[in-house]
């Protein structure tokens, strides 16, 4: 439980006024990366000693996949029953970015139900945007949801969304201002910081083309695909009935993204609702294997290695960017061979609620 070992340290910072990004824990050595507002939330895992901490995370991650689950199945617009239920969960827990979640003491669970909880409620609800906005201010890439409800004409939603999170920006500031002129202005743009870019945890569009052209920095390459993607995307988004454009929105975040660790795909269990509730058994089952058996820890990754992997074991390296341009492409042609009616454009937050 590194990461959340990191948090508890965030946490300290803030309450012992000392140098947010100046420090770095564990065996591994690793920094903050979070904005400041994210580590005034950690204050409180200060006040448990670290074996508690580890137990609390544990526990409440596996609360937290519960409730993704049964989030998942609501924004699919399924009912399941409560053994069903049960055994979706027990599965769950074997996804390779579940796992590591739980195993590192990670966050990804708790934003992603932020998000979906936001999402799937229904349109005019008070407040909606709001814990989008949040997510948004603790770990930057829910921000694409904002743009996504701007483009589909829920304009009330984003300017709430962005609302709060300027609200978290301005919090950050008013407790930190050191620490958040410093993230703001110098930390944001060091995504070297965060880690090796190139490593096979690093299941983004910039790892695929670092470790596809065997270079640690992919450059104007990356940039180019990236940038692409992103268009892609967000039109695919916008042209999508909603559950597949919020499902476009996340994979284009987490695609785009300079670093996306494995971990940060738990957005596979709605993306595997979303295929179950279209009667689409044997893609789910193909996508559920792309998540449980873990090829990217079967290739060679100790050092360097990472960058000197022969062709054909450059799809197990990848396999989450490879699976996550195969679902866009997918939505993109069903957007544009079927494209949405006037009438579903104005209802796009309508989904089916269980």
């Amino acid at each position: 439980m590194a990461d959340a070992l990191v948090y508890r340290a965030e946490g300290a910072a803030v309450a012992h006024g000392t140098d947010l990004y100046g420090f770095t824990v564990t065996r591994w050595h690793l920094p903050a990366t979070y904005p400041p507002f994210a580590a005034i939330l950690f204050v409180p895992a200060t006040w448990l000693p670290v074996p508690v901490l580890k137990a609390v995370f544990a526990v409440g991650n596996a609360l937290l996949l519960a409730l993704l689950v049964r989030l998942s199945c609501r924004f699919a617009g399924i009912a399941p029953r409560p053994a069903a239920l049960a055994a979706a969960i027990a599965a769950a827990l074997w996804l390779e970015p579940v796992f590591q979640t739980l195993l590192f003491g990670q966050i990804n669970l708790a934003l992603t139900c932020l998000v979906l909880w936001d999402l799937t409620r229904p349109p005019g609800s008070l407040g909606k945007g709001f814990a989008v906005g949040v997510a948004a201010g603790v770990k930057l890439t829910p921000a694409l949801f904002l743009l996504h409800a701007l483009l589909t004409g829920r304009r009330g939603e984003a300017a709430t969304g962005a609302a709060a999170f300027a609200g978290t920006v301005l919090l950050g500031a008013l407790v930190l201002p050191g620490a958040s002129a410093d993230f703001w202005t110098r930390r944001l743009f060091e995504t070297d910081r965060v880690g090796k870019a190139w490593i096979v945890d690093n299941q983004s569009l910039q790892g695929l083309v670092a470790r596809l052209l065997h270079t640690s920095a992919p450059g104007a390459a990356w940039v180019a695909v990236a940038a692409a993607v992103a268009g892609v995307g967000l039109w695919t988004a916008r042209r999508s009935h909603e559950r597949w454009g919020v499902l476009v929105t996340a994979l284009t975040a987490l695609l785009v993204s300079p670093i996306s660790w494995s971990h940060h795909w738990v957005w596979c269990v709605p993306l595997l609702a979303a295929l179950v509730a279209e009667g689409r058994t044997r893609t789910a089952v193909a996508v559920a294997a792309v998540f449980a058996v873990r090829t990217l820890w079967l290739v060679p990754h100790e050092g360097d290695l990472d960058l000197h992997l022969p062709w054909w074991q450059q799809p197990l390296a990848s396999p989450y960017p490879l699976l996550g341009l195969a679902v866009l492409g997918c939505a993109a042609a069903r957007a544009r061979t079927q494209p949405r009616s006037p009438a579903s454009r104005s209802s796009a937050s309508t989904m089916r609620y269980a």
